[in-house]
């Protein structure tokens, strides 16, 4: 079945906390019809101790605190009246909810305030002749008929509303936490990558504007082509870096400096090894289809081998191979040379590349040829 063209828009947290509002109103609503309904008594005072139970809730994602307190002295009130005695339990729990999920210390101190407002006045209603003022009617019951009943049965109630809002806490701090370590994770891969970049700019500039020099520094002719070459080379990394760190600074998606190179600049790197002194050939397919973070990780893998090439190899020749498949990109730089140690002495040429590779589940091998000089290849897979 084809995926529908429309998708259902996120509800806002706004709206959201405007129908929890909504729902906390049908509530207040509820209790007080609730408390009217069943009251044993009539008179203008029923219809007060049901509004000072019932409207609190209304508001009691505003101002918790509040309206704990308001909802425990009513209800002292109603059970030593004796109205309300059914619901007065479930306000109660009610109102507990948002105070114990704010903060543990609150959570502490609400649950004991919330079974001491429940079970004392209930008590005293239980051993005090002539409480409650109205008595209870016939097979309800009460504190004053069945304490030891009513004082399991509002202690479950109340206990079980803190144990969800400590569920619910809970929940959101470790919530937080895991979005605090995700956070922490894309931070530390973001600096990774610009380390990756700024080695491989540096390095692959570095190494041919020493060559430059030291060729520059020994010929008595072409000194004027080779000092070329490297300010060419530094306008180049210069380029390379302010584009690497630009993404630090990046907004609405686009850098302020341009995308980042990718193999579609593989003919600057080709010239550079070339005016090294490398035969350089390059086999390079058409890249359109492939995504441009691919495009980018081959460009750099390519950079460093051909940066190895100059710096290790002792090469005459090196052809550069890109290849597009059904499964993906390969990519293959191939030199003559004779050193087989082809990585700076730290290693973190070889394992930038190993990770640029694995950044798109790809894989990369390095070492030497069976028939003589040095390979890299390496695979990046990627979807159309």
């Amino acid at each position: 079945m084809a995926p529908s063209a429309r998708t259902l828009a996120p509800v806002s947290p706004r709206l959201w906390r405007w129908a929890w509002i909504a729902v906390d109103a049908l509530a207040a609503a509820a209790v007080m019809t609730a408390v009217v309904l069943m009251r044993p008594a009539s008179g203008w005072w029923v219809w007060c101790l049901a509004g000072l139970l019932g409207l609190p809730l209304a508001v009691r994602r505003w101002w918790p605190v509040p309206v704990l307190v308001v909802v425990l002295l009513a209800t002292a009130a109603a059970l030593i009246v004796g109205i309300g005695i059914e619901i007065v339990v479930y306000v109660v729990a009610v109102a507990l909810y948002p105070v114990a999920l704010s903060s543990v210390r609150a959570a502490a101190w609400g649950l004991a305030a919330a079974l001491g407002g429940v079970l004392v006045p209930g008590l005293v209603d239980a051993f005090v002749a002539g409480l409650p003022i109205v008595p209870a009617r016939e097979n309800v019951e009460s504190f004053s008929t069945t304490p030891v009943t009513v004082t399991g049965y509002g202690t479950a109630v109340i206990a079980a509303s803190w144990v969800l809002a400590w569920a619910v806490r809970t929940r959101q701090r470790h919530t937080g936490q895991l979005t605090d370590l995700r956070v922490a994770r894309a931070i530390a891969e973001e600096r990774l990558r610009i380390a990756r970049d700024v080695h491989d700019v540096v390095g692959h500039t570095l190494s041919l504007i020493t060559m430059q020099a030291a060729v520059a520094n020994h010929l008595g002719t072409g000194r004027e082509a080779a000092l070329r070459t490297i300010e060419q080379a530094g306008r180049s990394a210069l380029d390379d870096v302010r584009t690497v760190l630009g993404g630090l600074r990046e907004q609405g998606g686009a850098r302020e400096n341009g995308g980042p190179p990718s193999l579609t600049d593989l003919d600057r790197l080709v010239e550079e090894t070339r005016a090294a002194g490398v035969a350089v050939t390059v086999d390079r397919a058409d890249l359109s289809r492939v995504p441009a973070g691919v495009r980018t990780s081959a460009y750099r893998i390519v950079q460093e081998a051909l940066t190895n090439v100059r710096r290790h190899a002792r090469a005459a020749r090196c052809r550069v191979t890109v290849a597009v498949t059904d499964d993906g990109l390969s990519l293959a730089v191939v030199d003559d040379g004779t050193t087989t140690h082809r990585t700076d002495p730290s290693g973190y040429g070889l394992l930038g590349m190993r990770e640029r590779a694995a950044l798109h589940r790809g894989s990369l091998s390095a070492g030497p040829e069976a028939d003589g000089g040095f390979a890299v290849r390496a695979t990046l897979p990627f979807r159309t």
